[in-house]
């Protein structure tokens, strides 16, 4: 029988007094009262209750059962409460991952915005260029930069990135400004750590390979490579999005705009089992809202595998 169920007739017996009165406030049989309160007994090793044909008693054992069961039922009935609270108002913490550069400068600053709209969400967001494992890690949702793995998640298209290729105005009155990708082979090219010592940058694949000098300055962070573009070092490839603020102040200027590689796609995934927390859905509307969907209208996509 119903363990549960069970407690939740043992009880209501000590409180109405009788098997009598207690089947007819649960709607059942005095018969079916009998049997929940034995499957107890059968289960505990021990009477519960003193029966008479006039009245019935707790036993030592009963009574202290009975304040157990008490506990437990108050537990269950709270936390079906919660429950049914959080499905209706986005409420608890949400761990979101998301790569360093696009967290970092886009995505932690917009997140003032949603904990302004949703005051009982907290965040908790992880920045990290390694792919988390969305379910091992108990994330809610995740920011995928380039075409995605198979993977079981649900998928949103966000607007792709867009790639900016910029040097501060002071390097370009110094060296020239490049006409075309293998004019970058006379300029120092910012590079991140992780590319080859002698790398082509991805431009448009209509040009021809061309070799590239060894950068003079290298590193696996984007915003220090940012700053040393500001400061003149060289020029830098990064998205466009993490470089808007500065081209539109004229601190920075773009170059080889007609050679620039194809959009790179963005999107945000997450477990098909958690769509319908009210956490996650605010979540998920108000990133589609900040970054736009993508080609695909935004529409949700799955494919099968891991993420």
């Amino acid at each position: 029988m119903d363990k549960m169920r069970s407690m939740e007739v043992f009880v209501r017996v000590v409180d109405a007094g009788n098997f009598t009165a207690a089947a007819r406030a649960l709607n059942l049989s005095t018969v079916m009262v009998s049997k929940h309160i034995a499957a107890l007994e059968k289960l505990v090793g021990a009477r519960l209750l003193h029966r008479t044909t006039r009245s019935q008693s707790l036993t030592e054992i009963g009574a202290q059962y009975c304040e157990e069961c008490r506990h437990i039922l108050a537990l269950v009935e709270a936390a079906e409460r919660g429950a049914q609270s959080m499905r209706a108002a986005p409420r608890g913490t949400l761990k979101v991952s998301a790569p360093v550069a696009f967290g970092g400068q886009c995505l932690a600053g917009a997140l003032a915005d949603y904990l302004e709209r949703h005051p009982e969400v907290n965040v908790e967001l992880e920045l990290s260029n390694r792919l988390a494992d969305v379910v091992e890690e108990g994330l809610d949702a995740a920011i995928r930069v380039g075409h995605l793995k198979d993977t079981s998640m649900v998928a949103r298209a966000l607007r792709p990135i867009h790639m900016a290729i910029c040097a501060a105005p002071a390097y370009l009155a110094r060296h020239g400004t490049p006409q075309k990708p293998a004019d970058l082979a006379r300029h120092h090219c910012l590079d991140f750590s992780h590319w080859p010592r002698h790398v082509r940058w991805r431009l448009d694949e209509a040009e021809p390979a061309f070799n590239m000098r060894a950068s003079r300055l290298r590193s696996n962070n984007g915003h220090a490579l940012k700053q040393a573009a500001l400061a003149g070092a060289g020029i830098v490839m990064q998205p466009e999005m993490m470089l808007a603020d500065e081209i539109a102040r004229g601190l920075l200027v773009p170059v080889l705009g007609g050679y620039l590689p194809p959009p790179r796609p963005l999107h945000l995934i997450y477990p098909r089992d958690r769509q319908s927390t009210p956490k996650l859905a605010s979540f998920v509307e108000f990133i589609v809202e900040r970054f736009g969907a993508g080609a695909a209208g935004g529409a949700s996509s799955g494919v099968s595998g891991r993420a």
